[in-house]
């Protein structure tokens, strides 16, 4: 565990050249296949290990509004749960060079944490469970970190919060385990190779 505060330059910089929960959607789609946008994510992994330089990301206003009420967000699920939420930095696995950044970790369980348009987090309560789109993230924090169950919570500061339990999905952890093994293994044979020409 690499307790840096999310989004300082050394957070950035014990990521670099790790493929990480929020890009894990790159290399495995939500039904298990392989992800069409591998070799890309690949590519963008192995630059910043030839550069030492982590890939600047352009921060949107929905982005922002996500930092900016994520403490918010974070004690609302305290007092809602009646959890106590450890934050932490950058969770590394244990063999690989891959990792996640929580948004806090509970004994046995963990936190997801989205804050999305009042759009999107309608249509989050209406659908009333794990959006698609973030499962690969959820299943790979609790692969990663070890933990039995993830709560998601999706906030906005004028609407009812969503707050929904996810368990770990062995089979689909299996999948997502062996598409990240295999970008790692290809991150650094082609970061060894490329480095030496």
């Amino acid at each position: 565990m690499i307790n840096h505060e999310q989004g300082t330059q050394e957070w950035l910089t014990s990521r670099l050249g790790c493929p990480s929960g929020s890009g894990f959607d790159k290399l495995i789609t939500a039904s298990g296949k392989p992800s069409t946008q591998s070799e890309g994510y690949i590519n963008q992994l192995i630059a910043e290990l030839m550069t030492n330089q982590t890939t600047e990301v352009k921060v949107t206003d929905a982005m922002q509004r996500g930092t900016d009420l994520e403490p918010m967000a974070r004690n609302f699920y305290e007092l809602a749960s009646g959890n106590e939420v450890m934050e932490v930095g950058f969770c590394k696995h244990d063999i690989l060079e891959c990792g996640v950044s929580p948004d806090g970790l509970m004994d046995d369980g963990g936190l997801e944490i989205k804050c999305p348009s009042p759009s999107w987090h309608c249509a989050y309560l209406r659908g009333g469970v794990l959006p698609t789109k973030y499962k690969q993230q959820v299943q790979g924090c609790m692969w990663i970190t070890g933990r039995e169950w993830w709560d998601f919570v999706s906030y906005h500061e004028t609407m009812p919060a969503l707050i929904v339990r996810v368990h770990r999905d062995e089979e689909y952890i299996k999948l997502l385990a062996d598409e990240v093994s295999k970008a790692v293994d290809t991150i650094q044979s082609e970061y060894n190779r490329l480095r030496n020409m």
